[in-house]
């Protein structure tokens, strides 16, 4: 036991909730913005600006959120050189098989692909083979044999939003903007799912609230910790920086959440928010302004297509309260009443 002790030490292998549900988690957030989330950012700048090389660019970016997130990953476990780069064929493999479960698939692969081939990294005197082998082979395995399950469980979320769409929109829009906006949060693809279920409509608007909440909601929540940049890398980014103070602290989640909640509804049967641009605009949320974008491109098809007379000061109105007044008015209200109940501490939200 004590000479197994020793070779993980020796090897920098760490099995702890931290290591794999803090520092991993946290990287792949930043690689699967690195790639798919500024993609998509840059090929809906490029539809709405008429400008084909920024289409281009996106879909390359976008193509590569697999192995961006397991280089990433691997990153964050300290793998060395051929361990970090094999990972790119690993987070491939993982991020293809797992269709909507992608990123989950890859962090749960990627991880353990960068420890098999950290336990074998120079260790014999052909590593320039040994360690790439191992660590694809492993990586590439793994994804075959678990990839598709992960995706599927992923899938069963989407149906569950898909049933939601079917309430009553009240419930619908608490319902739908609590889950998208939690996907949104968690290593799961919200965008993704959002795409693959062709959400759009009321679904859509509800979905655009929830994200709109998260997002906007952290940002302003941890304001007094990370400032300014911590509002732009939120509020622009991505809310899943977020997710390993979540893991410390659950409890900094409802103020974003709840706010969700009501805001969900309100989209649905106040201003009847609707997504009727790419699907994958309505889990995207304010990153890069993705969401509110193409909602907006949703009312200029609309128009085109005499399915709607003009846009409105009412349509501006609800989106302009849904997606960024409300959630910032609200989750600072909550937050200020959790940090009174003593739930949410100074320095809870602060990023790294």
């Amino acid at each position: 036991m004590n000479a197994w002790k020793a070779f993980l030490k020796r090897k920098n292998i760490e099995v702890s909730p931290k290591r794999y549900g803090i520092d991993a988690m946290s990287a792949m957030a930043q690689g699967l913005f690195a790639s798919l989330l500024i993609g998509t950012i840059l090929n809906t700048l490029g539809q709405q600006t008429g400008v084909a090389y920024l289409c281009q660019m996106g879909g390359y970016a976008s193509a590569m959120a697999g192995p961006a997130m397991a280089v990433a990953i691997g990153f964050a476990l300290n793998a060395p050189p051929l361990v970090l780069f094999s990972l790119v064929a690993v987070g491939n493999a993982a991020n293809t098989l797992g269709g909507a479960g992608g990123p989950l698939a890859v962090l749960l692969i990627a991880i353990a692909a960068a420890e098999c081939g950290k336990a074998v990294s120079k260790e014999t005197k052909v590593d320039i083979l040994v360690t790439p082998c191992v660590t694809i082979a492993a990586g590439v395995g793994l994804s075959t044999a678990f990839a598709p399950a992960i995706g599927s469980a992923a899938s069963a979320v989407g149906e569950l939003i898909m049933w939601a769409t079917d309430l009553q929109p009240f419930f619908m829009g608490i319902v739908v903007s609590v889950l998208v906006g939690v996907a949104l949060t968690l290593p799961i693809s919200s965008a993704a799912i959002c795409a693959a279920l062709g959400l759009t409509g009321l679904a859509g608007g509800a979905a655009v609230a929830g994200c709109c909440a998260q997002m906007v909601g952290f940002a302003v929540l941890s304001f007094r910790e990370n400032r300014w940049g911590g509002l732009v890398s939120q509020g622009l980014g991505t809310s899943m920086l977020q997710m390993a103070n979540i893991l410390r602290n659950p409890r900094i989640w409802i103020p974003a959440t709840l706010a969700s909640a009501i805001t969900g509804p309100l989209a649905t049967c106040v201003f009847r928010l609707e997504m009727n641009g790419p699907p994958v605009s309505s889990g995207m949320g304010t990153c890069g302004m993705v969401g509110p974008i193409g909602v907006y491109t949703g009312w200029v098809n609309d128009v085109a297509s005499g399915a709607k007379a003009a846009i409105t000061a009412w349509d501006w109105t609800g989106m302009i309260l849904i997606c960024f007044v409300l959630p910032a008015v609200l989750t600072w209200v909550i937050g200020i009443a959790c940090r009174k109940a003593g739930w949410i501490k100074d320095g809870d939200l602060k990023l790294d």
